[in-house]
């Protein structure tokens, strides 16, 4: 596996929301991110199976993203309500499980967890807000026992909220995933000013693309996902703001396309192919 800008693919084992892994081998992807499994498919023998796939197709793990049951992405206001540690009447129990994913990916051996963590109060004076920072260093510091990193996805906050979320936590294995196209979607932030502003957190990347959503409902209604390359987050730019705040690790191709191998495949090698043509610009290849 090449030390600067490996490529990778989110995948999953029974959530449906990534990329399969025999496809990513077909590929011969070097790394994956997964999607963490249902609680029933977290068993040791799955871990014990996982491994050995990983180990036959000669693909590194490099981060476990939770979820949670009753997440909805249906809309941008739904996505508040119900997305990540946010929702006060889910916090604690979905803390609980992000614990449970962090043991299960230390099983896998991954050196990382992810996840949106929601839309993060803005007023950092309020209770909510408090509350939140405990639950989340509390994780962190479940994480950091079992030897792991733990990566907040962009999206939800702008970049200087974000800084301030981190600063507040506090904990020293707590970092980014960034993923220009949130912000799009999101509409909160313009992806390279916001990625060189939190650049000393970015510890892994999601390379997706987007539209934003017309100015009269941006922030309000969501933007388009649209395949690598064809939306304003501009590949080779990205790759170079990467390159230039330090970022060497994985560029790691998230695209939520149906549960059809085919397909699949085809998406993703285009993706690849824009990312291989983005990175010899960028690395002088």
């Amino acid at each position: 596996m090449r030390d600067v800008f490996p490529l990778g693919v989110f995948t999953s084992l029974d959530a449906g929301l990534g990329v399969r892994l025999d496809v990513a081998k077909e590929l011969s992807i070097p790394t994956v991110q997964l999607h963490a499994p249902a609680p029933a498919s977290r068993t040791e023998a799955h871990a014990a199976q996982f491994l050995a796939d990983l180990d036959d197709a000669d693909i590194v793990l490099t981060c476990v993203f939770a979820g949670f049951e009753g997440e909805s992405y249906a809309s941008i206001p739904e996505t508040a309500h119900t997305v990540g540690l946010v929702p006060r009447d889910q916090r604690e129990a979905r803390a609980a499980e992000l614990c449970a994913i962090s043991d299960f990916a230390e099983e896998l051996r991954s050196p990382a967890i992810g996840l949106h963590v929601g839309f993060v109060p803005e007023d950092r004076t309020g209770e909510d807000y408090k509350d939140l920072v405990k639950v989340v260093a509390r994780c962190c510091d479940h994480a950091a026992e079992n030897g792991q990193t733990v990566h907040l996805e962009t999206g939800q906050e702008t970049a200087a909220h974000l800084l301030d979320f981190l600063a507040d936590v506090n904990r020293e294995n707590l970092g980014v995933n960034f993923d220009p196209a949130n912000l799009l979607l999101y509409g909160t932030d313009d992806p390279l000013p916001a990625l060189r502003k939190v650049g000393e957190f970015v510890k892994s990347v999601h390379c997706k693309d987007a539209r934003r959503a017309p100015e009269a409902v941006r922030g309000k209604e969501w933007g388009e996902e649209v395949a690598l390359g064809e939306g304003e987050v501009g590949m080779t730019d990205y790759l170079r703001t990467l390159h230039e705040i330090g970022y060497r690790g994985p560029l790691t191709i998230e695209r939520e396309i149906p549960e059809d191998r085919d397909r699949q495949k085809a998406d993703v090698a285009k993706a690849l192919d824009v990312l291989k043509a983005a990175r010899a610009e960028v690395l002088g290849e």
